[in-house]
């Protein structure tokens, strides 16, 4: 029986149990402070026994080995290498397993590397893939029947471990992430995206672990409950920690009986996560004895597509962005031959200002490396709009390049039914979990008749179907001629698209302007033929959103069609329009004019930029941008001006909109490092003029003692330097004395100190008293997942940060 069979044998239970926390047990056993867990699988291999033992006494179907942190960024200090610590961890699993439970699994158990990736963060996509994969290559070699990927935050993260997973092993796939009381993990991850994109890579169980406790993990489980057909998995917490006991708050019994009442969103997986021990797996496992297991009905999931921060719903019209595509666009392509980024850039948030819900992505140039080009334009894209993208191109290889490193579900433009193209493309899609756009023509072409694009709508779908891309992922395209050569292909389209979409029941796409080729006012004609197709059942118009009647047409629509109930979203358009301006159109009937639009073209201001430019970058996260606009500016505006008139006001806009949860901690780092370029480029100038250097003051910043887990405080080192502090970082596990000598030796006001662990929660209030006790005059911040206000003011800290952006308000009000 290969591991696969032997995971969905075990699913065929009414139920399945997890074990509870493996670092919970570690504690009580007396670990101590700092100490590496996974070297216990070598210093200490019989306690790790022991409690594996336990969790299988307990009722526990499946085991983690002791892996959750053996990877090669965690362990580059601990003399042991990644295969040695993982072998040795599914070794002792399986040797409890054989001793307890002969039918039980063994869990490769990997958490978070702990570095951000890119935009974000430092770390590569293909680098964290490596790191990945050299884990589960480990782990499959020792015999681990599974792997789970847990406590994950970031979407591109855990789709570099699920691609690691597949592509170096045949084991089956548990992917759980951490959600926060807003329903999205600390990086803005939303539920429906990790449930989409995830569910998409085509694990074998998805699921929620750690973070809160069973009650409050309530409104996560059932939103994910509404995103994915894949097995549920719940690993909660033991309630929320108490920071001066290091007990948390909820007990086994209760835990079960939390566990009892969420049965009703069709879990399939149970098990606990910090805090949890196996007198509550115990209590879980007794609880479903007793009163069974509550089985799923399958969930209609609705067609949509997203990245990591945005879902689209395709349950009413939707506008594509067609102004990324070289097509007819000699500036855009001599953009492309040049890497010119900040012209795509420019065009992407001209078209997601207007209006526009997805963004269609082709690069495809003769003279350029196309693969290349595309993998940098995703990444970029990525980097400043949140908006889903629709990969286009003919060339496998773009397409797979692109679906590799995109971060979220996108749409893949297109497949059609020539064979070739169904054979090489529909596998490519389907192993990234994308949504398809099927193009209604063949090895003969474009048919005349509407009736035979349909034949040709049908023959992809079946393929589609056949391996096992589900049908509310396809989007027909029925394909629009010109009006001014084919006067009846308009008519046979409109037909196609109705019965595409009434017949065959699929979502629909057109691109709408190539009706007017050839016409004089083709803005007219585009106008009209939308609306004809948008009553026709047309779902995703590919426009230029810049357009204010092609927008005006959408607008209208939905409120004709009941889709904008009280005409909520027209009215908050257009009721403070001002007078429309002529709209100039070019040879490919785009808008050169848009009277309606909240964006700057930055690319056409070079050499007259104003301080509302260098805002405007700022907010949309265009570093080079930033930097460029602050040189220019340099020249006519004080240095000061600059700082105080928009890099700051910048900064405290998007600081609000992270407040509100209108923008999420990617978005905000980005735009810090905007801030933080400009700064550079001010520092450089004073430099050279002979002025002081410009800083708003030094920070210290640790992982206090005993404590491995810096992530948190990699983040808050980022935003403070990028709002203009000079960050003294002391790393992680940070003894007492060497924080206390770095505030003394480089003169220091503020000082931050972190915490994950509530078994290291004493090292931070010891690292405080210790800087009391040497009367140094200095602030002391402090933040954790572990902490609290209340537990703050008890040790004596000065400010408690609740999250990044908090700690930079502190340091603004401490440093000015």
């Amino acid at each position: 029986m290969t591991k696969k069979e032997k995971f969905y044998d075990l699913l065929k239970k009414d139920y399945v149990v997890l074990d509870g926390g493996m670092g919970t047990m570690l504690q009580a056993s007396g670990m101590k402070v700092g100490e590496t867990p996974e070297m216990l699988n070598i210093t200490n291999p019989e306690l790790i026994q022991s409690i594996h033992e336990k969790y299988y006494e307990a009722g526990s179907d499946i085991v983690y080995a002791n892996t959750f942190g053996a990877n090669e960024y965690k362990l580059e200090e601990c003399g042991h290498s990644v295969e040695e610590l993982i072998t040795a961890g599914i070794e002792i699993a399986k040797k409890a397993r054989d001793k307890v439970n002969k039918n039980g699994l063994v869990a490769l158990d990997l958490g978070p590397i702990g570095i951000l990736l890119e935009p974000t963060g430092v770390l590569s996509f293909e680098a964290a893939y490596d790191m990945y994969a050299r884990c589960v290559k480990a782990g499959a070699s020792a015999g681990a029947d599974l792997v789970v990927f847990e406590t994950m935050t970031d979407l591109l993260d855990i789709k570099a471990a699920i691609l690691a997973a597949k592509e170096n092993s045949d084991l089956p796939i548990l992917a759980t992430m951490t959600f926060e009381q807003n329903l999205r993990t600390f990086t803005g991850c939303s539920i429906s995206a990790f449930g989409l994109t995830v569910s998409g890579l085509d694990v074998d169980a998805i699921g929620i672990n750690c973070s809160l406790g069973p009650k409050e993990l309530e409104p996560v489980i059932s939103e994910l409950s509404k995103w994915t057909n894949k097995p549920l998995c719940l690993k909660p917490n033991a309630g929320l920690p108490d920071p001066k006991t290091n007990l948390y708050n909820v007990t086994a019994l209760g835990f079960a009986g939390y566990m009892k009442d969420l049965r009703k969103y069709g879990i399939k997986i149970y098990g606990g996560c910090c805090g949890t021990t196996p007198e509550f797996i115990k209590e879980v496992t007794n609880m479903l004895k007793e009163n069974g297991n509550i089985q799923r009905e399958y969930v209609e999931i609705k067609a949509a597509v997203c990245s990591p921060t945005k879902t689209v719903v395709i349950d009413e019209p939707r506008v594509v962005g067609e102004r990324i595509n070289p097509t007819g666009k000699k500036i855009f392509q001599e953009a492309l031959k040049n890497k010119n980024m900040e012209y795509i850039l420019g065009q992407a948030l001209e078209q997601t200002n207007a209006g526009a819900d997805i963004l269609d992505v082709n690069v495809g140039v003769p003279g350029i490396n196309e693969v290349e080009m595309m993998v940098d334009t995703v990444k970029s894209l990525q980097s400043v709009v949140d908006v889903p993208l629709q990969i286009d191109s003919t060339d496998p290889k773009v397409i797979e390049a692109a679906l590799r490193v995109y971060n979220g579900r996108p749409l893949v433009n297109s497949v059609n039914g020539e064979e070739e193209s169904l054979k090489n493309i529909l596998p490519i899609v389907k192993k990234y979990g994308g949504a398809i756009i099927g193009l209604a023509l063949d090895e003969n072409g474009i048919p005349k008749k509407g009736d035979d694009r349909v034949k040709i709508a049908q023959k992809i779908i079946d393929r589609c179907v056949s391996i096992g891309i589900d049908k509310k992922d396809i989007y027909i395209d029925c394909l629009t001629l010109t009006v001014s050569a084919e006067q009846e292909g308009c008519r046979e389209t409109l037909k196609a698209l109705s019965r595409v979409k009434n017949e065959l029941g699929l979502k629909t796409i057109l691109g709408v302007s190539n009706i007017s080729f050839g016409l004089p006012n083709r803005v007219l004609v585009n106008h009209i033929f939308l609306t004809m197709a948008l009553q026709s059942g047309l779902d995703l118009c590919i426009i230029n959103p810049n357009i204010p009647e092609m927008m005006g047409a959408v607008m209208a629509y939905k409120v004709l069609a009941c889709h904008d109930l009280n005409s909520v979203n027209y009215v908050a358009k257009y009721a403070n329009m001002p007078k429309l301006k002529t709209v100039v159109v070019d040879n490919t009937g785009n808008s050169g004019n848009s009277a309606i639009t909240t964006s700057i073209n930055l690319n056409d201001k070079k050499g007259n930029y104003e301080i509302s430019d260098l805002s405007y970058a700022v907010k949309k996260g265009l570093k080079k941008e930033g930097a460029d606009i602050t040189r220019e500016l340099l020249s006519k505006v004080d240095s000061m001006d600059i700082v105080n008139k928009a890099l700051i006001p910048a900064l405290d806009d998007i600081g609000a909109e992270f407040e509100k949860g209108t923008l999420f901690l990617p978005q905000l780092i980005m735009g810090a490092s905007v801030a933080s370029a400009a700064f550079e480029v001010i520092k450089e100038n004073m430099q050279q003029n002979g002025s002081q250097k410009v800083s708003k003051g030094k920070i210290v910043i640790a992982t206090v003692k005993g404590d491995v887990h810096d992530i948190g405080k990699n983040i808050v080192k980022v935003l403070l330097e990028n709002y203009g502090f000079e960050v003294i970082d002391l790393g992680k596990d940070v003894p007492y004395e060497d924080v206390v000598n770095a505030i003394r030796d480089n003169d220091v006001h503020l000082c931050g100190l972190s915490a994950l662990m509530t078994t290291t929660l004493v090292s931070m209030k010891e690292t405080i008293e210790l800087i009391r006790k040497n009367n140094l005059d200095c602030k002391v911040m402090v933040g954790g997942a572990v902490l609290t206000p209340e537990y703050a003011k008890e040790i004596d800290a000065d400010f408690y940060a609740a999250d990044a952006k908090e700690s930079v308000d502190i340091a603004r009000r401490v440093l000015g």
